[in-house]
């Protein structure tokens, strides 16, 4: 990866200190920053594969660049947060693994155990001293940790902050009595630790036996640093809520990926995060990067769905002009007024409203107090703050008319510590109403800190970013136990009807180390490990030596099971629930 200063003066070490400080603001870019006249000569930025670039923003400076134009909506980092529900403690079962054709595969005549894959776990950090992730040797099956979150190490090559650590440096630290004194990364989550297991577990000795999908699979962690104070505090996503920036989850990718490139191995990338924010078709910098990732050879990437299916965080609604005829509108709406109800002790959120082309909304809005506020004018990038007369609410109010990254309009409405009761969110159109679709969200439950619902809500189109990327393996979770799809899981298609999710694994109940645990990012690690599993088959036993994460999908929609009482694809399981032995027979025509 290339390290570019805009002042050659620049060293690594003042980079260093850029990227970590509080006082510096994170952008990301998708066009090249060498000798851009305008920007302060002081700056620093990383390039992220040629294709992006994050631009590191001292907060003093802010003000005259955001005159420039150059930093817009989708140029600040989303807030991801972490997909898994909990549970309660149990012994290890293969019942999540087995009702995904996982554990059938695993044994002869195929004997695929992820043996020559990596896979990838973006998330808390892993627990390297487990016996689960270490071979029969006792040597550990971890070919690296990047630990964001230590400065005191070595960071890997071309990323300047973070500490690497290697195989070779946690063998030496699992040998010690003091092992966190030479390798001092930790998972204080577990979230990680969980994943990774599920994926590529393997510990069939002692009182703790676990074994996950792909047990012979070496795995590469990265531990993502926390989000600075500075973007927590513009999400409103309450203190002591995980939450991990955009860019230094690029970062996190383009790492794993340089596996690929210099052990000329395949490489899954595991994702269990997701965000609310964004226009949910996947115009993301994430995720557009992840599809450019994805599409490689001996690549793939798997992201969860998300827990939001049932949190009422989504409304779907549809404006129809006045002289209404009957047709293209199920009902003669010219102002639909949506209602959130919000609950005591609230510190705020964050409500998005997507409008469809070409039409132009505009929304007011009205308190529980009954204080209003007028719709906003639709300047592109105007903002407008307010504060109620009797209520101590402040709002902030935001127009783009044309969000660069999705073409569609976007209004943006944050609210600090609103007044608890039902907030009316007044809906109209400018001008003729063509089609008159708009999609409301609010935050994934994880950035909340008291109940924030619509009153009205859609359980559909709740997947959270980054499932709607088109090239990644999109995964909505369901109950093993009865085939059913979890309430929780997220649902698609995405806002323009594109079929997401791509397939349904294992997400309720599932036996973990960590014991019973439920949540999307559970089965995008058992999905990630039957990836592995596949692409020891296809690439490192030379059956398909350029498979990518394309190909890879269409093996797993034609083994997929199915049910007869419903169609495919369908909003809830995609193509069906992953099956891998299904995938062989569909290979012979059994």
């Amino acid at each position: 990866m290339d390290v570019s200063y805009l002042n050659n003066s620049n060293n690594a070490r003042s980079c260093r200190e850029s990227i970590l400080s509080e006082n510096t603001y994170d952008y990301i870019t998708d066009f090249s920053l060498s000798g851009f006249s305008r920007l302060e000569e002081s700056l620093c930025y990383l390039d992220v594969d040629g294709l992006y670039n994050i631009i590191y923003v001292p907060s003093n400076a802010t003000p005259n660049l955001s005159r420039t134009g150059v930093f817009e909506y989708q140029s600040v980092p989303k807030l991801y947060g972490l997909m898994q529900i909990g549970g309660t403690g149990s012994s290890f079962n293969p019942d999540a693994l087995i009702a995904s054709g996982i554990t059938q595969v695993q044994r002869e005549p195929l004997n695929l155990t992820g043996r020559g894959c990596i896979i990838c776990c973006i998330d808390t950090g892993i627990d390297y001293t487990l016996d689960v992730f270490r071979g029969t040797s006792g040597d550990s099956r971890i070919l690296a940790i990047w630990d964001q979150t230590i400065q005191i190490g070595t960071p890997p090559e071309g990323f300047l902050y973070g500490s690497e650590y290697t195989r070779e440096d946690i063998n030496e630290a699992l040998r010690s009595e003091r092992p966190y004194d030479i390798v001092p990364s930790r998972d204080t989550n577990g979230h990680g630790s969980i994943l990774a297991a599920l994926a590529a577990g393997n510990s069939v000795s002692g009182p703790n036996s676990y074994l996950g999908a792909a047990p012979e699979a070496d795995i590469v962690v990265v531990k993502l640093k926390e989000c600075k104070n500075y973007l927590r505090e513009f999400s409103l996503v309450p203190l002591g809520s995980p939450a991990y920036q955009e860019n230094d989850i690029m970062l996190a990718v383009q790492y794993a990926d340089s596996f690929a490139r210099v052990l000329e191995r395949p490489v899954i990338i595991c994702l269990g995060l997701g965000t609310n924010t964004g226009d949910h078709t996947g115009s993301s910098a994430l995720s557009q990067y992840l599809n450019a990732v994805a599409v490689r050879r001996s690549r793939a990437v798997v992201v969860c769905g998300g827990n939001e299916g049932n949190a009422a965080h989504h409304y779907r609604g549809q404006l129809a002009s006045p002289n209404f005829s009957g047709q293209g509108s199920s009902n003669n709406v010219i102002m639909d007024n949506v209602e959130v109800r919000v609950g005591d002790n609230c510190s705020g959120f964050i409500l998005e409203c997507w409008s469809s082309l070409p039409d132009t909304l505009q929304v007011g809005l009205r308190s529980p107090g009954g204080e209003t506020i007028p719709p906003l004018r639709q300047n592109s990038g105007q903002s407008v703050n307010y504060r109620l007369i009797y209520e101590n609410t402040i709002i902030t109010m935001d127009a783009i008319l044309v969000e660069p990254a999705s073409g569609e309009q976007l209004l943006r409405f944050r609210l600090q510590d609103p007044t608890p009761g039902v907030w009316t969110f007044q809906v109209s159109s400018i001008g003729t109403i063509y089609n008159g679709f708009f999609n409301m969200w609010l935050p994934i439950t994880e950035f909340l800190d008291s109940q924030v619902q619509f009153l009205r809500p859609d359980p559909y189109i709740t997947l959270t970013e980054p499932a709607m990327a088109e090239d990644v393996i999109s995964v909505s979770f369901y109950n093993p136990s009865n085939l059913g799809i979890a309430i929780d899981s997220g649902r698609g298609y995405s806002r323009t009807g594109a079929i997401r999710p791509d397939i349904a694994a294992p997400g309720v109940n599932v036996s973990t180390i960590k014991g019973a645990q439920s949540g999307s990012s559970l089965a995008a690690a058992i999905t990630a490990g039957a990836v592995a599993q596949f692409l020891q088959w296809a690439v490192v036993e030379f059956r398909s030596p350029y498979a990518n994460s394309r190909e890879l999908k269409s093996y797993l929609i034609r083994g997929a099971s199915r049910s007869s009482n419903l169609s495919y694809p369908n909003r809830e399981t995609g193509y069906g629930r992953l099956n891998l032995e299904g995938v062989f027979e569909a290979l012979v025509g059994v």
